[in-house]
């Protein structure tokens, strides 16, 4: 699915007719930086976006990777099944080489006897309680304040040829397969900045597909935290409030990275004094070159990358 998403952004109509046919949607993704791959979050914003109606089918999914917040992909999906109206059964989290093992197909059969079990007798994860929304007060955006190292970058706006594809090119070099220029881009203007200051409006019960895209690109690093030490902030619009996984995702975005959190804005309530505060606490950091000890998302998260790497 992740090499034909071009196609479905153009036409959509052979995965709506797939869908729409099924009893079951089974998701089957790796587990990319926290969440799901950028493909897959396009997909779903194609699908809630096209107006079939996927409402009561079953749906599950099956994620290959190190364990490394596979449990907040999984809760990413999860939600948006259920956006959807779809029944989710609990999925399957395997380790990058356990459907290479005796074991590991043993428990990936048992698994979908399970699924089959679920769907034959009307089981599935009861839908949550949704909480009302707050009255949104629109932030005034200010204009940036621009130097040669960094500025006002449009994520939105940059040349990406294409996602993530997972193929190890720059494993050796750190130069990506593609010729969009986005690992020199990274290089040149992100990771030369005193702080960075992530803005995005939450879309999916996520930071959207390009977004996402971003962070997958990044995979270009190896797997290095080459912005340890920078403060990070973010500026999100949205019910922030209510995305209890997006805030893990978000925190543990810092922790694993080595950056220190100085807040996150939202339009929710009083976002001029939330975005002062912000600013205030960059500042500190960036004088002081303040660093936060790791929690548990950082600490755990970096020894299952040590394992793994």
């Amino acid at each position: 699915m992740g090499q034909l998403i071009k196609s479905f952004e153009k036409d959509f109509s052979t995965a709506a007719e797939a869908m729409t046919g099924a009893d079951l949607l089974i998701f089957s993704y790796p587990v990319y930086t926290f969440i799901a791959p950028s493909q897959l979050h396009r997909f779903i914003e194609l699908l809630k976006t096209s107006g079939i109606d996927v409402s009561g089918k079953f749906a599950t999914q099956i994620t290959t990777s190190k364990h490394f917040y596979d449990v907040t992909a999984h809760k990413y999906i999860q939600e948006n099944c259920q956006d959807l109206g779809m029944k989710y059964i609990k999925g399957l989290s395997a380790d990058m080489d356990d459907l290479l093992t005796e074991k590991g197909r043993k428990n990936a059969k048992e698994f979908f006897e399970y699924i089959c079990w679920c769907v034959e007798h009307d089981v599935y994860e009861p839908l949550p309680k949704q909480a009302a929304a707050p009255a949104h007060i629109p932030v005034s955006p200010a204009l940036p304040n621009e130097d040669k190292r960094g500025g006002d970058v449009n994520i939105s706006e940059y040349p990406f040829q294409g996602g993530c594809l997972g193929c190890f090119n720059c494993a050796a070099s750190g130069k990506c397969v593609y010729k969009d220029g986005f690992d020199d881009f990274l290089r040149n203007n992100i990771q030369t900045a005193d702080a960075i200051v992530y803005a995005f409006s939450i879309k999916d019960h996520s930071m959207g597909s390009i977004f996402k895209m971003y962070d997958d690109r990044q995979f270009c690093n190896g797997h290095r935290p080459v912005t340890m030490g920078k403060p990070t902030g973010y500026l999100i619009s949205g019910n922030y409030s209510s995305e209890a996984n997006l805030q893990m995702i978000i925190e543990a975005r810092s922790e694993v990275g080595g950056n220190f959190l100085a807040g996150v804005a939202s339009d929710e309530i009083n976002p001029d004094a939330e975005i002062d505060r912000l600013a205030a606490r960059l500042d500190y950091a960036i004088s002081h070159r303040y660093i936060q000890p790791r929690n548990f998302y950082g600490v755990g998260g970096m020894k299952i990358f040590r394992d793994l790497i």
